[in-house]
């Protein structure tokens, strides 16, 4: 595992690389990913508008801040995503704001498509969902926890819808992106300032 993670790291690019690389794609009428369609593209220009504004309106709490300028060893967020996914594009702004409050925070991402074996080990019910972050110690490398695809509020709406209907269809993912709205990043700031805590009792 060390060794797959070392290579995973030399490989990841920083958030503000992978805003590029979206960019750049989606100029070239593409997406990121090993698939290509006009279904992937368009989620990816809608994700990159949804990421533009939620840039400029996520607020970090008081207590996550706190929290975060507090830590005291050095650790690696290294997140599995794709342009095309909607959670991604909810998601790492969050994690961009959250990592930038800390000089003990790196903050990496890699492609799920082109990091097959490291996706592999991280799998969510046998599936490869993503945004999968994963909270390593900066020195050893070590995988201290890992968190994702989604925050417990936005996994139980889908679950609830998919027993519901038997599907996760558009007027699901509507309802997704309107508890992301109306959460407004807390759970998700919550839920990985906890593991963070954790991690740091372990380490210090």
């Amino acid at each position: 595992m060390h060794d797959l993670i070392s290579q995973s790291v030399e490989k990841s690019i920083t958030y503000s690389q992978y805003r590029a690389l979206v960019s750049k794609l989606l100029r070239e009428g593409k997406s990121t990913g090993n698939e290509q369609s006009d279904a992937l593209t368009k989620y990816s220009e809608l994700n990159e508008v949804r990421m533009n504004r939620l840039e400029k309106t996520i607020q970090i709490t008081e207590e996550v801040s706190q929290s975060l300028q507090n830590l005291q060893s050095h650790y690696i967020w290294l997140v599995i995503s794709e342009g095309w996914c909607g959670d991604a594009a909810q998601l790492l702004p969050i994690i961009h704001k959250m990592a930038e409050l800390s000089d003990q925070i790196d903050f990496r991402v890699v492609l799920r498509d082109e990091n097959e074996v490291l996706m592999n080990q991280f799998l969510t019910n046998g599936g490869k969902a993503i945004p999968k972050l994963l909270i390593l110690d900066a020195e050893s490398l070590t995988v201290l926890s890992d968190w994702g695809p989604r925050p417990e509020g936005a996994k139980n709406l889908i679950l609830d819808y998919k027993t519901q209907h038997g599907i996760v269809d558009e007027t699901a993912k509507t309802e997704l992106q309107k508890w992301y709205l109306h959460d407004k990043g807390i759970s998700t700031q919550n839920e990985i300032i906890a593991l963070v805590e954790k991690a740091e009792k372990q380490l210090v």
